[in-house]
């Protein structure tokens, strides 16, 4: 049951999604996305359901099982960080390993994740962005089978949102982790997810890829996109400035003197409506 504004709501959701996979959980305060992370994680317990990951069933109520959360292969990066204040970077990282005594993702992870300057530094002298990094590095050094991720940068700016998306797509990638994100921010679903789920009061409203499952509200409203300028193209009467955002390329008409202020690899906004898209800076200070 969820508790909400307008009362108690009952979840019922079913789904499923592939391993390797960038699944977002999206819809409105209330609708029971960080619920559906407890759930999986084994934080909250249900009435009835059933979670396989890998295999390996971890919930079934028909049959009474229940893994205790130690026991599911989990990474999980909570909104508030939680990180341990008495540690360093590196203790922090170190205390999650699965196996303390095959250090060996350690260093990597404080290498990719850009932290080994900070490695001996204890969360009060980080910053929220830095913080935010060591907490996924945290959740992955268990190497696990599931990464749940639950509003990680909702208390970031818009600049540092966009550089710990490319963090979050980077270590996704380098691990091939199956991961789980929630989020209200519609550009950031656009950014990150192979795959998303509208959740609205409980109830699963869609599922499908951000450009199909959101084309009603993408067409209806502005909605702004970061992505990344891979292509400036001259044309007749003008130019065509290809922009990455989400793995899809679009194009977007523009004038000389517009064209001249862009450059292929320079990451930016991308506002669009139904009537024109329009490109606007990324500060990358």
């Amino acid at each position: 049951m969820l508790h909400t504004a307008r009362g108690l709501q009952r979840l019922e959701i079913a789904f499923h999604w592939q391993q390797g996979r960038l699944l977002a959980i999206y819809g409105p305060s209330g609708a029971g996305k960080t619920t559906l992370l407890r759930i999986l994680a084994g934080l909250t317990e249900t009435e009835s359901g059933y979670i396989e990951v890998d295999g390996e069933v971890w919930l079934d109520s028909t049959r009474r099982i229940n893994l205790a959360t130690r026991h599911r292969s989990i990474g999980f990066v909570f909104q508030d960080f939680a990180l341990f204040p008495n540690l360093t970077v590196r203790q922090q990282l170190e205390f999650a390993l699965p196996d303390r005594h095959n250090k060996a993702i350690v260093p990597e992870l404080l290498t990719l994740m850009e932290l080994e300057e900070l490695q001996h530094r204890r969360p009060a002298l980080l910053s929220g962005g830095q913080q935010q990094r060591v907490a996924l590095a945290r959740a992955i050094a268990r190497r696990p089978r599931l990464l749940l991720l639950d509003e990680p940068l909702s208390a970031l700016d818009d600049e540092m949102r966009y550089k710990l998306q490319e963090y979050i797509l980077m270590a996704h990638r380098h691990y091939r982790l199956t991961t789980i994100f929630v989020s209200h921010h519609l550009p950031e679903v656009f950014r990150l997810a192979d795959e998303a789920i509208l959740l609205e009061k409980g109830r699963i409203g869609g599922q499908g890829t951000p450009a199909t499952l959101f084309a009603e509200e993408k067409n209806g409203h502005t909605l702004t996109i970061t992505g990344e300028i891979v292509s400036i193209v001259p044309t007749g009467d003008g130019f065509i400035i290809n922009v990455n955002c989400a793995g899809a390329i679009i194009p977007v008409a523009a004038t000389a003197a517009a064209a001249a202020e862009w450059q292929p690899g320079q990451p930016v906004k991308l506002l669009s409506t139904i009537i024109a898209p329009k490109i606007l800076p990324i500060s990358t200070s």
